[in-house]
């Protein structure tokens, strides 16, 4: 009963909403759709009868489903038991693995974005790796939940991968240690009077967390910092209700996202409640490749409301609600059912949201020739509706003197992620202006609330 009540707040970006089996809706089905239904029961009869070797009925209708659910969006699949558990596994928020953020692309198992002080992101895998082996045997081919299977496993345990990197003439592999990937879901720290919360994934506590870093972030200074840094990078998504709620966090009032079905009449809006808990302090939200979904609700809403300067590189792109229908106590059915718009009505679907200042992650010596990922290289992802242009899809970064620095030559100044380096320099750039416009001249003197 626990695992139902918590799935029914699901809307994970993967963004899943539930809906019981019983009640849901289906479409009229017509003459012909009866007529194709008999034509799928007569090849099921002849593959049962005449193929070469026996195959479980159950094979069969499980490659049916899939087949039927491959032909829609890549967000839409049947979760098995197995599925089922992964995604129990994953809303939990510890599992044994590698930390890895994967897709399937045309077969082979691409990498979206390493977690945060994983194995992976310690072995410096990088979002669009392809993992093409997993100790020595080939996975190209297989389905997405048999490599995470494989993937996962007991902490301490180690798994051999091989790694095509484009770019790279040859694959090389890694070997790694499985960790007990017990992720919190925000973490804080303080540079040079900048509070920085650093929030990793949207779980049930996301919004709960956020707050009371904020508080922590004031004892620890004891005063308001400077400002504050939401840093959303590599944030695959989760679920929705804790975008809005960390949305609401710094807002005052005003739409958050609206979500909307395919009927015209089918939206269902999100608001903030009156109270931002960091008074209006200024704010940069950092975003790139791997910022998806409910990562992208909030930075959407905050650069909207103009609350915030949205800073990095072009987000992921994916505009698309999952609900999850229930088939029975341990399967169901991940079915795209609505897009989201941010406040102002854009859809961030292929085209993502883009920065309000572009920053290059200098410090990664791979950032210029390493492809990103993004849902517009999704094979069968929807199409956005406001026609997003090529040039904005695949332009990521176009050269700037300011940004000419090396890994190398930052490495030496102690600059180890350049793009928070610099949010953090903006931010104490802007108190320093602020500080000498106050009354009584100079700023050195001026106080602080």
């Amino acid at each position: 009963m626990a695992a139902r009540n918590l799935l029914r707040s699901l809307l994970l970006v993967t963004a899943v909403a539930i809906v019981p089996a019983a009640s849901a809706g289906f479409a009229a089905v017509d003459v012909r759709t009866y007529r194709e239904m008999d034509q799928f029961l007569a090849v099921f009869e002849r593959v049962r009868a005449d193929y070469v070797d026996q195959v479980d009925d159950q094979k069969l209708i499980r490659g049916a489903i899939d087949g039927m659910l491959n032909s829609l969006d890549p967000h839409s699949s049947y979760m098995d038991e197995r599925g089922y558990r992964a995604l129990m596994t994953t809303t939990e928020g510890e599992y044994g693995g590698l930390g890895l953020n994967v897709t399937m692309e045309d077969g082979a198992v691409k990498i979206v974005a390493p977690i945060e002080d994983s194995p992976g992101a310690k072995a410096g895998l990088k979002s669009g790796d392809y993992i093409t082996h997993l100790n020595g045997k080939l996975i190209y081919g297989g389905t997405l939940d048999e490599a995470v299977d494989q993937m996962r496993g007991a902490p301490g345990s180690t798994i051999k991968i091989t790694i095509v990197r484009p770019g790279r003439d040859k694959p090389f592999d890694v070997t790694l240690t499985r960790a007990k990937i017990d992720l919190p879901a925000v973490k804080w720290k303080v540079k040079d009077d900048v509070g920085i919360i650093n929030v990793n994934t949207f779980s049930r506590t996301t919004t709960q967390e956020a707050l009371a870093a904020i508080n922590s972030i004031n004892k620890a200074l004891g005063h308001a910092p400077a400002g504050y840094i939401l840093d959303l990078r590599s944030n695959p998504g989760g679920l929705l209700d804790q975008a809005v709620g960390l949305s609401d966090v710094f807002l005052e009032g005003g739409e958050i996202v609206s979500q909307r079905g395919r009927s015209k009449n089918d939206i269902e809006r999100y608001y903030a409640k009156p109270g931002d808990a960091t008074r209006g302090a200024p704010m940069i939200v950092l975003v790139d490749a791997g910022s998806a979904s409910a990562a992208e609700i909030v930075a959407g809403a905050l650069q909207d409301h103009h609350r915030a300067v949205v800073m990095g590189q072009r987000s992921f792109g994916k505009g698309s609600v999952q609900t999850l229908l229930p088939l029975s106590k341990d399967t169901a059915l991940r079915l795209t059912t609505a897009r989201y718009y941010t406040p102002s009505g854009r859809s961030v679907q292929e085209g993502g949201i883009a920065p309000d200042i572009e920053v290059p992650q200098l410090t990664d010596p791979d950032y210029k020739d390493r492809p990103r990922l993004r849902e517009a290289d999704l094979r069968r992802h929807l199409i956005n509706e406001a026609s997003v242009k090529n040039d904005v899809i695949e332009d990521d970064a176009k050269p700037d003197p300011r940004f000419a620095g090396t890994a190398d030559e930052l490495k030496k100044k102690g600059i180890d992620d350049y793009q928070l380096h610099y949010a953090v320099q903006t931010l104490a750039r802007l108190q320093t202006r602020s500080a000498a416009a106050a009354p009584g001249g100079g700023g050195k003197s001026a106080s602080r609330r």
